[in-house]
């Protein structure tokens, strides 16, 4: 009995030490995954609007949690058709992206930006730098996302903390 109490203590020292390494792992997957997200929807939302050969918009949706313990909303997004195509149609919705933060936040029901039937969006796309909810100063993981001329979105590392 003494020799399991023994090692369940030391497994316990162990946890308390190894606690903040999956805390880092944790955000720095949450907003990789994110960032890989969002310009998955991008892509999809580009190549939709050249195959339908009509204006597709990506528009966030903002869900209100509490996360820890204030309120903040969460992000996700709908891509859609918009009004010039044959038939109006939701090609996308996608779900909230938990535990990370989209500086600058957009503004429910205004898209993020419209893909034209060429494939290149209709205005100048602001960067947007995705990092761990709740953090005051960037993080090493951080990301940024903004699309090219051409219309292809491009991840890449935030310069001083800002994109």
């Amino acid at each position: 009995m003494v020799e399991l109490l023994t090692v369940l203590a030391v497994a316990g020292i162990l946890a308390v030490f190894a606690l903040p390494g999956f805390t880092s792992l944790t955000q720095s997957q949450q907003v990789k995954n994110a960032g890989y997200e969002l310009y998955s929807a991008l892509n999809l939302a580009r190549s939709e609007a050249i195959k339908r050969d009509c204006d597709v918009m990506i528009s966030p949706v903002l869900f209100p949690v509490n996360f820890p313990s204030p309120a903040h909303n969460e992000i996700g997004w709908a891509i859609a058709t918009s009004a010039n195509c044959a038939s109006a149609a939701t090609i996308r919705n996608e779900p909230q992206l938990k535990g990370v933060a989209i500086t600058p936040a957009p503004a429910a029901g205004t898209p993020w930006t419209t893909y034209q039937r060429s494939g290149r969006t209709a205005a100048p796309f602001i960067p947007v730098l995705i990092d761990a909810y709740g953090v005051t100063t960037p993080t090493p993981y951080a990301s940024c996302i903004k699309i090219e001329l051409s219309g292809m979105p491009r991840i890449y590392k935030p310069v001083n903390g800002a994109c």
